[in-house]
């Protein structure tokens, strides 16, 4: 590469200014209370049953499902969709090749390519075949607690946003 090649791909990463999120106090109060709601029934519903119904990755569709409710990567198609089809992806790639090193970052590159052809884009599912390989999980996680589990956040999702006045969730389902 020339040098001023190199000089003009380094300038992109410097930023162009300050953050534009703004703060909202009654946004944060629905997000505390959206994924306090959420994972702790998640969680109850773990530790009363023989079933997983809760993993890492559903706290962060709790960020996106009560912060940024309206973004399109938040939506239930996306929540629930990411989720499956990330998972699905996980479970056959450990099961058909393991766990290998490289198996897990083919597997999850594999989960975002997917996601984006399927219009199912969930930053937080990119982890479900990570976690998947590294626990050994089999073809049951793919209900409980990802489907199952997705499916809860949409759910209350429904029901906190909606009590807002200023909020209509989903923006879309299909």
């Amino acid at each position: 590469m020339k040098r001023m090649n190199v000089e003009g791909y380094l300038i992109k990463m410097k930023g162009a200014g300050s953050s534009p999120l703004q703060i909202d106090v009654k946004d944060s109060l629905t997000g505390l209370i959206g994924g306090f709601i959420t994972i702790s029934i998640l969680a109850f519903l773990t530790s009363m049953t023989s079933s997983e119904w809760l993993m890492a990755p559903f706290g962060a569709s709790c960020v996106l499902a009560f912060s940024v409710w309206n973004a399109p990567l938040s939506q239930p198609r996306n929540i629930i969709g990411g989720h499956f089809v990330s998972a699905l992806v996980g479970l056959a790639a450990y099961h058909l090749i393991g766990a290998k090193p490289w198996a897990i970052g083919l597997a999850v590159g594999l989960a975002i390519s997917l996601m984006m052809l399927t219009k199912t884009t969930h930053p937080p599912a990119g982890a479900d075949p990570i976690i998947i390989m590294l626990g050994g999980y089999g073809w049951s996680y793919l209900l409980s607690p990802v489907l199952i589990g997705s499916l809860i956040i949409v759910l209350i999702a429904l029901i906190i946003n909606n009590m807002r006045s200023n909020r209509a969730y989903p923006t879309f389902w299909i």
